[in-house]
């Protein structure tokens, strides 16, 4: 196979090319090519898919050329594109109305932020578009994405979050040749206007790092944020001196729903059910004495079986209790990591497709496409937040200042 130096050779010969001009000259009729390949392979595959699929008496056929100007990175381009007998033929890579091109990187981009892989992409736009796009270029053109990543993930943000969540999804990650377990956390920030922001992506194969927690944190202090109302986190080592550390008068609600599935991880099957039922009463009580009151009760009745359950509640209880002194549409907000659940589902669903990743930085080009993808459907405010907003003002009167 011809190296892209022999390729780009035998592509200028008999060019002159003296100026910038003339380069963009000649790259306009490369991509002119280009094009006119991706337009051949389109109406081939719509032709064979139809006349399969036999919607039409007659086998539908090509039927000559249209003509189509075009503004592109390259200057204005004039097209041909291939036209049908049945006129059904609807092309994709320039759409019948487009007059402007100057953006087809963002297709390759937008396959990828969706989960395909490199080769998925290849493979796409071989089957459709008859054109071999190698790996390498969609890698080129993707690592494009880094840039843009790595401003959002250092921008600038808020001074005051009423609530910030921690939570994670586990990737496999290559890590000096050798693939391993890694988790990708992402904060969630609720503004005082009530709107849901990703603060940013932390990756690490060692979440158990006072360390790293410090370092996460301080960052974010360092993009503006000076005060955090309540954390909203999983029970992780080190997290809570690291909060305490840098926001000292923040709150830190450890997520409930998670120190119950740590509860019955190693329960017996047969009492599984039953355990999770005398859970209830501790972490659905009015207040704080009623739910140490119902953990007392629990710990008579299983501690003689699953004594380090009833002991893990007691050692915890500090910051698995600070819902209680809240309000139930706040208690809502924040006695789970749960409202970042959807966020964690689609960055799930782009790194399906990945056994593993090669490095951090193509971990962070797919993730930071897929928070671009699930932040557009972030459109309103959390639900109640006028009345959440009066009880914060209330609870942090001095640390919230702001008029909705």
């Amino acid at each position: 196979m011809a190296s892209k130096e022999e390729i780009i050779k035998e592509l200028l010969k008999g060019k002159e090319i003296k100026s910038t001009d003339d380069l963009n000259q000649f790259m306009g009729e490369i991509f002119k090519d280009f094009i006119q390949t991706l337009y051949n392979g389109e109406i081939s595959h719509h032709l064979a898919q139809e006349n399969i699929d036999q919607k039409f008496d007659k086998p539908n056929y090509r039927n000559g050329y249209g003509s189509k100007k075009v503004k592109s990175s390259f200057g204005k381009l004039e097209l041909k594109p291939p036209r049908d007998r049945n006129g059904t033929f609807d092309p994709k890579v320039i759409k019948k109305r487009q007059t402007d091109v100057t953006g087809m990187e963002n297709r390759v981009i937008s396959m990828y932020g969706l989960g395909l892989s490199t080769r998925d992409i290849q493979a796409h736009i071989k089957e459709i578009y008859g054109y071999d796009m190698s790996p390498q270029l969609i890698s080129d053109i993707t690592d494009s994405v880094l840039e843009k990543a790595n401003e959002w993930q250092n921008r600038p943000l808020r001074e005051v979050y009423p609530i910030i969540y921690m939570d994670a999804i586990v990737i496999k990650q290559k890590v000096e040749g050798v693939a391993k377990n890694t988790a990708v956390y992402g904060l969630i920030g609720i503004d005082l206007e009530g709107n849901k922001e990703c603060l940013g992506l932390y990756i690490t194969p060692d979440a158990e790092s006072s360390k790293f927690w410090l370092q996460v944190l301080n960052g974010i202090k360092s993009r503006g944020i000076k005060d955090v109302l309540i954390f909203s986190v999983d029970n992780l080592s080190g997290i809570s001196n690291a909060i305490q550390s840098v926001y000292p008068n923040a709150e830190i609600q450890k997520c409930v729903v998670h120190q119950i599935r740590n509860s019955l991880a190693f329960v017996s099957w047969k009492d599984r059910k039953e355990m999770a039922n005398d859970l209830k009463p501790i972490y659905k009580a009015v207040n704080e004495e009623s739910g140490l009151a119902a953990l007392e009760e629990f710990a008579e009745k299983w501690d003689k079986k699953y004594p380090y359950v009833s002991k893990s509640w007691y050692s915890n209880w500090d910051e698995l209790s600070c819902f209680y002194k809240y309000g139930e549409e706040i208690r809502r907000l924040i006695y789970t990591t749960n409202p970042i659940e959807s966020f964690n589902r689609g960055l799930k669903k782009v790194c399906k497709n990945k056994c593993t990743f090669p490095s951090e930085n193509s971990v962070l080009k797919l993730l930071y496409l897929a928070v671009e993808n699930v932040q557009k459907k972030w459109t309103q405010t959390i639900r109640n937040w006028g009345q959440i907003y009066s009880q914060l003002s209330i609870y942090f009167e001095d640390r919230v200042r702001i008029k909705l």
